[in-house]
């Protein structure tokens, strides 16, 4: 299960490696600005959503002002569903080990949106495997998630994805759609 659009090439790794199925949980954060780290929330694409009340109040912003923020993100989410779903089937985890990607984790609320979205799906277990986290929320992700794994832990203070990484580079609309039908084609010929 991979969170695009970062960790669908990390998700491809993975699933070549264990001959898996792959599947997107499509989630955004909701932010104050765009390309923000810190997040008030996120959203997912069967309309889960999570919120950050401490940082929600920190902001002074009212219901109808986050109400408004999320109806757009679920709009963008909406759109980019089609986009990279298309008619292309859910992956059946009911009673399966579902294990979640993405390419790192700043403040964790898009992969805990992504968690609970995924429960609804009744997995046996969810696993997390993300390269990078910061420990504060790795340590949050740990009571929702059944597993979680990471390459590094970050113990700093701000905590940035790109940091622990040679080359970081944002991964497109047209890179996810470029990778999902390499995989699809790789996967047809598998099956």
């Amino acid at each position: 299960m991979a969170i695009p659009n970062g960790g669908v090439p990390v998700a491809l790794e993975v699933v070549r490696a264990l001959k898996a199925e792959l599947d997107l949980v499509i989630c955004h954060k909701l932010t104050i600005s765009a390309g923000a780290e810190g997040s008030l929330g996120a959203i997912a694409d069967d309309g889960t959503v999570t919120l950050n009340d401490k940082a929600i109040t920190r902001t002074g912003l009212n219901r109808q002002q986050i109400e408004h923020e999320a109806s757009r993100i679920k709009a963008d989410i909406k759109k980019q569903s089609l986009l990279y779903k298309a008619d292309w089937p859910l992956v059946r985890v009911n009673g399966k080990t579902a294990i979640l990607i993405d390419d790192g984790m700043a403040s964790g609320f898009t992969i805990t949106v992504a968690v609970e979205s995924l429960r609804h799906r009744r997995p046996k277990e969810i696993i997390v495997a993300v390269p990078v986290a910061p420990a504060a929320a790795v340590k949050q992700l740990e009571k929702v998630a059944d597993k979680v794994i990471t390459y590094a832990t970050g113990h700093m203070p701000k905590f940035y994805i790109s940091d622990f990484y040679r080359h970081w580079y944002d991964v497109s609309d047209n890179d996810v759609t470029r990778y999902l039908k390499q995989w699809r084609a790789e996967y047809f010929r598998l099956t």
